[in-house]
């Protein structure tokens, strides 16, 4: 299954967004797994990925 992952600092307005896109990728019936992740745990969950986007500040 494709998947999404957020890395956060401190998670509140990231949980927001997770839920929001959750919401939208469900009612799109797009199958998608989307969570957050810790700033210290995210080197650890990219090595889980086989493909990998990332941005900062809205830069892709």
């Amino acid at each position: 299954m494709p998947r999404i992952v957020l890395c956060c600092a401190a998670g509140m307005s990231t949980s927001m967004l997770v839920n929001k896109m959750k919401a939208e990728a469900q009612q799109r019936a797009l199958g998608l797994e989307i969570y957050a992740v810790p700033v210290a745990e995210f080197e650890r969950e990219l090595a889980q990925c086989r493909r990998d986007l990332t941005g900062a500040s809205g830069e892709v």
